[in-house]
């Protein structure tokens, strides 16, 4: 096993190395281009650490180390900033000596390698959310622009659909109409990719059968699980719920000292579309459990309820996506089916259930 560890700092065309032996000093730092980059890596002695910080690219450079016997380590970048030397003086060289100080560090996280299957599948919701910026855009255009000439349209897409198709009997200027119509052409070619992009990642969805368990949870669609699936990969990365709840962003912040416990906001770290798919779910299960009687509610369900009634709304959405997050992970890692009933099974309930059993057969 080698005892060097390779920091770099990669960028598009001129990759800074930064070279470290055992001890924590430096030893070399060299510029490659982008070919030569990859020829020098095939060089390099198999076992040494390649330090790299999760940008664009990352893991593809992260698949390119492990075909040549390299270990790869991807950090996230906050994570990498406190160990650059000087704040105040940013630049590729001690970037690639920071990352390298960081990859040393015993109690560093460290960013699970994607394969090629993973990043093809999460291009798609990455192409989804920009047809579904491009489509609001659009469609607020339309609106802007038939506002200026006195006719103002509801939020809703159908109702914009209702104004562009009675255009011809508005009294508007031919010259205005036709560009409207070539917008309105627009947003609709938008719309059907849009469209595509959901059948696809459908199609994904029920075609992995992980996906298909997750589903069974209420407020888990097809975009969420396959979004979850193709992130992870291999659940058994976080040793436990909490673990990747975190890293969703998902837990207060902590502001304490001397014994004292302060909770703040939610961290809001980590991946931001999986926690706006969780959140945006945990709206469909808060309306469920509220629709459902109490002698149809689920444990879950009951326990929303009652949330829902001592705290706010947006606390309450972010409890039910932490708890989802929770159930995600014991379902990957452990390869289990949902099981509403299997809170029944923790030990601190199995022992309170014996205790109460002992309890009554004494009181006998």
């Amino acid at each position: 096993m080698s005892t060097i560890t390779l920091g770099v700092d990669l960028a598009k065309s001129v990759f800074s190395v930064c070279e470290v032996n055992g001890s924590g000093h430096v030893l070399h730092r060299l510029d490659f281009k982008r070919d030569a980059f990859a020829v020098w890596l095939a060089q390099v002695p198999a076992g040494t650490v390649v330090a790299m910080e999760a940008c664009s690219g990352a893991h593809h450079w992260a698949r390119r180390c492990q075909e040549v016997s390299l270990q790869p380590r991807l950090m996230a970048a906050q994570l990498v900033k406190p160990y650059r030397l000087s704040q105040r003086s940013k630049n590729d060289r001690n970037d690639a000596e920071a990352i390298a100080t960081a990859a040393r560090q015993g109690n560093m996280r460290f960013v699970p390698v994607k394969d090629v299957d993973q990043q093809a599948r999460l291009a798609w919701h990455r192409v989804r959310e920009g047809y579904k910026a491009e489509s609001l855009a659009i469609g607020n255009r339309l609106r802007g622009l038939l506002a200026e000439f006195g006719i103002v349209v509801a939020t809703s897409d159908v109702a914009l659909r209702r104004v562009l198709g009675d255009l011809d009997q508005a009294a508007l200027p031919g010259e205005f109409k036709e560009l409207l119509r070539r917008l309105e052409g627009h947003w609709t070619e938008v719309r059907k990719a849009l469209d595509a992009c959901d059948a696809r990642i459908d199609a994904h969805a029920r075609e992995d059968e992980r996906c298909v368990r997750l589903r069974a949870i209420i407020g888990i669609g097809p975009i969420t699980a396959d979004a979850m699936v193709a992130s992870l990969g291999s659940a058994k990365d976080f040793r436990n719920g909490r673990q990747l709840a975190a890293w969703l962003g998902l837990v207060p912040t902590q502001h304490s000292s001397g014994g004292h416990t302060r909770l703040g906001t939610i961290s809001c770290r980590g991946d931001a579309y999986l926690r706006t798919l969780l959140i945006q779910g945990a709206r469909s299960s808060l309306q469920r459990a509220k629709a459902v009687s109490v002698e149809k509610s689920t444990p879950e369900q009951i326990w929303i309820r009652q949330m829902a009634c001592r705290m706010p709304f947006g606390k309450v959405l972010v409890a039910i996506a932490n708890k989802h997050a929770r159930q995600l992970w014991a379902m990957l890692a452990h390869e289990q089916i949902y099981d509403a009933d299997a809170w029944l099974k923790h030990p601190m309930v199995q022992r309170s259930a014996g205790k109460h059993a002992i309890t009554v057969a004494a009181m006998a």
